[in-house]
């Protein structure tokens, strides 16, 4: 950035004071909204820039930017203090935005690591007020893309979900395509090519000022380690116009698909083939790589990729049995995330009481529960079931820490006194002794539930009943 630019951006222009949350106050934009709003008379031809800008427009997309709270970017600006920024320097940011010199700052890189624990994942952070401007483009351009988007794709559209792009895969395997082809993009939203992607926005968007921005966020810089590095592909998950856009690309898949009379779903970039046979699935996984790679310039990650049985692959966290009529189930994999997790909450634990380790777990019990209530399986959530008040027996038995405490809490619980002198005594670790009779007698399962411990097989059945 150069050196008469860096004192107009964001956090380097006296840091705005901290308003608090929430949307009760609105910025100067509401008062200097531009012709394309409502109820504004103007003799200037609305463009879609305009319609960005719109008082509306901007109001919803500081809301949603304020409610969606977030880390702040590279310059350390939280959603706090945007409204009071924006009152200070909105004639500027709105002169740059509507005549094309609005220069996105670097995103902030971060790291997390991948749900299967091998590698990590990258996000790019762009500043509040870039996310604002965003937020923006966003909620203008998704009524314009959404009519024509395949009806295979459900990865970040409205009134779409990953359970109906599972339920959806579900019905393709009951009408025997029972081989899958399923496609793994590497790295995808690292490798987006950046002219390729910008030739498909504008296909539908005419507004030269509107292109020019998308594609300078797309080349926003990156900032690691105190240096801001170019870039010249991929759009880095982290900002709210990274999922449309990724969309956009992959739309042309999905036609492609579409034209071939296969029948598939997407959900951003994994995508699933469902094929009747072997020699198919091979052909389609041929073609389609080769339409990636040359057409969409991405890479397909071949170790990953595979034409195989769907009982033998995961789509979205779940996978199916091999009866004639699949049903599904949690995968492997996903009960495994699963108890990371948990494993987590006990390690926290351990310092605390019972009672408020379970509290702990309850939003975990439902949130997970709740996206696998379409699983036709209860043999997964009986297992964790399992699996967790083990957990809780053996933090019991660490929480009683000397052998004459566990004594006496056996005792207090009805264990005969010589059989509690034993297993107080055994030497053994809190997680041996969490799975063996004497605990699961002073323990029942009624205890834990007392405790606010809650089940994953009984709201899986609650919600179960309720569909």
């Amino acid at each position: 950035m150069r050196s008469e630019e860096a004192d107009t951006r964001p956090g380097t222009v006296g840091r705005a004071r901290e308003v608090g949350g929430g949307t009760a106050e609105i910025p100067c934009f509401v008062q200097q909204a531009s012709p394309a709003c409502k109820g504004n008379v103007s003799d200037e031809t609305p463009t879609l820039i305009h319609e960005v800008m719109c008082r509306e427009n901007l109001t919803a997309a500081l809301r949603r930017v304020v409610g969606n709270g977030g880390a702040p970017g590279v310059d350390g600006m939280t959603v706090h203090d945007l409204k009071a920024y924006c009152r200070e320097q909105w004639d500027r940011i709105r002169e740059e935005l509507l005549s094309g010199t609005y220069v996105p700052q670097p995103v902030r890189k971060v790291e997390i690591p991948k749900p299967n624990g091998k590698g990590k994942r990258m996000l790019g952070i762009p500043t509040v007020l870039d996310r604002l401007v965003q937020q923006a483009l966003l909620q203008v351009l998704t009524p314009i893309f959404e009519p024509h988007f395949s009806s295979s794709s459900y990865g970040f559209r409205p009134r779409r979900s990953a359970q109906d792009a599972v339920l959806k895969a579900r019905e393709y395997m009951a009408d025997g395509r029972r081989w899958v082809v399923d496609i793994d993009l590497e790295n995808f939203f690292n490798h987006v090519n950046h002219d390729v992607l910008m030739a498909r926005v504008a296909r539908r968007v005419r507004d030269k000022t509107v292109l020019l921005l998308i594609r300078r966020f797309l080349q926003a810089g990156i900032l690691e380690g105190g240096i801001v590095s170019p870039r010249v592909e991929g759009t880095p998950q982290g900002g709210p116009l990274s999922p449309l856009l990724s969309n956009v690309l992959l739309d042309d898949l999905d036609k492609e698909l579409e034209r071939r009379d296969h029948s598939f779903c997407r959900y951003a970039d994994d995508s699933n083939v469902y094929v009747k046979s072997k020699a198919a699935g091979e052909r389609v996984m041929a073609s389609i790589t080769q339409f990636l790679e040359k057409r969409l310039r991405l890479r397909v990650n071949r170790e990953k990729s595979a034409v195989a049985r769907p009982w033998n692959r995961k789509f979205l966290g779940y996978t199916v049995t091999l009866h004639k009529k699949p049903r599904l189930k949690p995968a492997p994999e996903s009960a495994k995330r699963l108890k990371q997790k948990l494993r987590q909450v006990f390690r926290v634990g351990r310092g605390r009481a019972l009672l408020r380790t379970a509290r702990d777990l309850q939003p975990i019990v439902r949130g997970w529960v709740q996206y696998f209530r379409h699983s036709d399986v209860k043999v997964t959530f009986e297992k964790i079931d399992e699996w967790l008040r083990h957990r809780c027996r053996a933090l019991i038995w660490r929480h009683w820490k000397r052998p004459k405490t566990r004594y006496r809490q056996l005792v207090r619980r009805g264990i005969d006194p010589e059989r509690a002198r034993k297993s107080a005594g055994n030497g053994r670790g809190p997680w041996w002794n969490g799975g063996q009779s004497h605990m699961n007698q002073a323990i029942p399962t009624r205890t834990l539930r007392g405790l606010g411990l809650l089940s994953f097989l009984e709201e899986y059945q609650r919600l179960a009943l309720s569909r």
